[in-house]
């Protein structure tokens, strides 16, 4: 086996300026949603270029409308090609998935960036630029394991199915076509930004908006009215109570370097339509977290109760009860013991590539992981190269090395799975 990583080890160093030209090219093709086809046709013709079965096409709206866990803002995808790319293994062990998504989100105020959001450009080690963290540098760590394995002439026995996919950002529409589409294995791996720590659970979570209602009245007489905006206030202290005991029943050890492993979040927050008029509707729109092995209509239902215990601190909203609607993303929360013959895979194959001991905890984010796990019911990890701290961030950046050692961890994973029988 030594001879194997150190053959391994060799050729990915070989090819070091090779990978990083093809992480550049992918980060230089923007690609926010509905304008994927640039750089899904760079991820297709590398495929092609391997030799791999290639499945190229635009997930199909009405078919992923009529699934209860469809989620996007859009229900057309023209432009949006998912890419798929299978090696055949030999017969006679288990496949694997390797997934990660091609769309970012967007690049935000240029003058936050120091150089262009898209140049992939290379300082001290690191590559910049938007989605060259999530997840572009985890798609390539997986095309480099896959390629490694090919060049070195090593024969896997169970097939291993790479996943470029589109509208992760928006609540996964990608990952659940491939699964209408059949494709399937008996475990997957998702490389979204974890600084190379290693995920058997992924939180959920769920986009909602809540409807205050005030009275309106002039602001020289003010007291006539019913203020929206000063009942909102009531209804985000009632929101962070609920987020406080959701939060204190999470005691897995997974999370107990996550101050919040369950965020409520509110990130919007408008109402009123004339400064000398009391506001009569304010509109609040947040994400609520899920729990890894929490049902999302559980979550639903706290919120729900939550938000009708207002009328017991204030008349008001027996009078006007606030409107709660969930819209939007969601993702759905997914989990896999940390036992799994997968984790126990993936942990083994760490330790000899970098030497030391991962850390294993839950995601702080949602991720398609859920898809493949409770729909799929695809056994799924999450591991990836990229800076979590600097996904969605100016600036966004990568470690190189990085990117080739998550490759090598990868590929060490996939020999040892995907030559064991089912």
């Amino acid at each position: 086996m030594q001879t194997i990583v150190n053959d391994i080890q060799a050729w990915l160093k070989d090819h070091f300026e090779e990978g990083t030209l093809l992480l550049q090219r992918l980060v230089q093709a923007p690609s926010i949603a509905g304008n994927e086809a640039g750089a899904q046709s760079i991820i297709a013709k590398k495929l092609n270029e391997m030799g791999l079965k290639v499945d190229v096409w635009e997930p199909d709206g009405n078919e992923l409308k009529a699934n209860e866990y469809f989620c996007s803002p859009r229900e057309q995808f023209t432009g949006s090609p998912n890419v798929v790319g299978v090696l055949a293994g030999t017969g006679g062990g288990r496949s694997m998935i390797l997934n990660g998504h091609i769309d970012v989100v967007p690049e935000g105020d240029h003058e936050q960036w120091s150089d262009d959001p898209y140049s992939g450009v290379v300082k001290d080690g690191k590559m910049y630029g938007r989605g060259v963290t999530d997840m572009k540098g985890g798609l390539v760590s997986f095309l480099l394991a896959i390629e490694a394995i090919q060049k070195l002439d090593i024969k896997l026995k169970g097939d291993v199915i790479f996943q470029s996919v589109v509208e992760e950002e928006s609540g996964g529409a990608g990952t659940l076509s491939t699964l209408l589409k059949g494709y399937k294995a008996d475990a997957a791996l998702i490389t979204e930004p974890t600084n190379m720590r290693i995920f058997p659970k992924q939180q959920g979570s769920m986009w909602f908006r809540i409807l205050v209602k005030g009275r309106s009245a002039h602001g020289g007489t003010r007291y006539e009215g019913v203020s929206a905006l000063e009942k909102t206030m009531l209804v985000v202290n009632q929101i962070r109570g609920l987020e406080i005991r959701r939060n204190e029943q999470i005691d897995d050890p997974l999370y107990e370097k996550t101050p919040i492993p369950i965020p409520i979040n509110i990130g919007v927050v408008s109402g009123g339509t004339w400064p000398s008029s009391v506001p009569d509707l304010v509109k609040i729109e947040g994400r609520m977290g899920v729990a890894p092995n929490e049902k999302m209509e559980d979550a639903k239902r706290e919120m729900s109760q939550c938000l009708q215990q207002l009328a017991e601190i204030d008349p008001w909203f027996a009078e006007q009860p606030v409107v709660l609607e969930w819209f939007g993303a969601q993702w759905l929360p997914g989990s896999i013991d940390i036992e799994h013959e997968l984790m126990n895979s993936l942990v083994h194959q760490y330790r000899e590539s970098v030497g030391e001991e991962p850390v294993i905890e839950a995601a702080p984010w949602g991720t398609d992981g859920g898809l493949l796990t409770e729909i799929g019911k695809i056994p799924t990890v999450v591991f990836g190269p990229g800076v979590t701290e600097m996904a969605h961030y100016p600036n966004e950046y990568i470690e190189m090395e990085k990117v080739f050692k998550a490759a090598e961890v990868i590929a060490l994973t996939l020999l040892q799975w995907c030559n064991s029988q089912n």
